[in-house]
């Protein structure tokens, strides 16, 4: 086998920690990627490399076979056992051990009775770690997907000629409960939604639990804005539940209203698709866009450097909010289809001059896909080639 595939990362676009008190959230596939290539060798070892993060570990396959052999209920116990065998047995995981002890248990559970392939897989990922851009979740996606594939239990979509090719709907929920396997390895108890984004693409709506990918969403252009402020989502996602117990006269309805301009937004995209588009259109998008920021703000997840990103991009005439946890962290900024490419490099700069990371990419497009080594950047090849 010889399998390149991809998988988007996440960006919320309205609903953060309203979700959290029974609200709707939206969450959006954000078209920064991580990529994988997975390759069957005969040097009877299985190598992983992840060069974002500059690890390169190989293993010999009796090692594995006889972990296998020791361990043959694949539970917490095989998660015990192999903290063990990478050598981390105490404490929290760095993100290097948090990937690998993904891998391996999705590796030795796939390929749990026949032969265990000699392999190698290379991992690069456009998307910054740490930052709630779903990062993990993408990682865990492509394991999921290319795995499945090297041991015969989804078939390779990819027919000759095609740059790229999706899984059929029931191979895509093998997927993405792979994939949450891997998520919550990492991250313990997810909620899910990052990794149902990283599988289906497009956008989702999140709901008392319940996670609905809606089926055609138009592809929005943005600004992705890294403030690098560091944050603790439990530390803000306790804050909030605080204020809330304190206020519940003045912090209901501004729930309520949050989950009014999640329902809003849901209605206008979905206009968008099956009308034609309009300026109008765009105009209801910014203001939700500064309605909800202001309600965050209200909500004291809010930080200096966010109002920065607001009020830098408002100078250009361009919308921003935060995205994910707040306190830091990530914004994101619409931008229209006629706002000029000079405009977004002058915005692109002034951030940068801010001490801010920023990106031009998309949200709404597709979730995992094979790739043909034509499809892939050139310069994503030439490191998943590297090794």
């Amino acid at each position: 086998f010889d399998v390149f595939v991809s998988a988007p990362g996440k960006a919320i676009l309205h609903g953060e920690h309203a979700v959290v008190h029974g609200k709707v959230a939206l969450a959006v596939s954000l078209n920064l990627r991580t990529y994988l290539h997975l390759k069957g060798t005969t040097i009877g070892n299985v190598c992983i490399n992840l060069p974002n993060i500059d690890t390169f570990l190989c293993w010999e396959l009796a090692e594995l076979k006889q972990l296998r052999e020791e361990v043959k209920r694949l539970d917490a116990e095989l998660i015990r056992r192999l903290r063990e065998f990478i050598g981390v047995t105490n404490g929290n995981l760095d993100t290097c051990n948090m990937a690998i002890l993904a891998f391996l248990y999705i590796y030795l559970s796939l390929f749990g009775s026949g032969e265990l392939p000699s392999l190698t897989l290379t991992v690069w990922s456009e998307l910054p770690t740490g930052t709630g851009l779903g990062s993990s979740a993408a990682y865990s996606v492509c394991l999921a997907a290319a795995l499945l594939c090297a041991s015969g239990a989804i078939p390779t979509p990819l027919k000759e000629g095609d740059n790229t090719a999706r899984w059929c709907q029931e191979d895509l929920e093998l997927i993405n409960s792979w994939a949450f396997q891997g998520e919550m390895i990492i991250h313990g108890n997810p909620s899910g939604v990052d990794n149902a984004v990283g599988t289906w693409g497009g956008m989702l709506r999140f709901l008392a639990g319940k996670i609905i990918p809606l089926s055609r969403v138009p592809l929005l252009r943005i600004l992705l804005t890294n403030t690098r402020v560091p944050r603790s989502t439990k530390v803000l996602v306790a804050g909030v539940k605080d204020k809330i117990n304190k206020f519940p006269s003045i912090m209901t309805p501004v729930l309520d209203s949050v989950d009014a301009v999640s329902c809003t937004c849901e209605k206008v995209l979905s206009e968008m698709t099956c009308e034609p588009i309009t300026g109008e259109h765009y105009n209801i998008l910014e203001e939700l866009i500064d309605i909800n920021q202001h309600h965050l703000n209200v909500m004291g997840v809010g930080h200096p450097s966010l109002d920065i990103l607001c009020r830098v991009t408002l100078t250009k005439g361009l919308h921003s909010k935060l995205t994910g946890a707040g306190g830091g962290g990530c914004g994101i900024t619409l931008l229209r289809p006629e706002t000029d490419s000079s405009i977004v490099q002058a915005t692109v700069q002034d951030l940068k001059d801010c001490g801010f990371d920023c990106w031009e990419t998309s949200i709404g497009g597709p979730g995992v896909q094979q790739h043909s080594p034509l499809s892939v950047k050139e310069e994503v090849l030439e490191i998943l080639n590297r090794y």
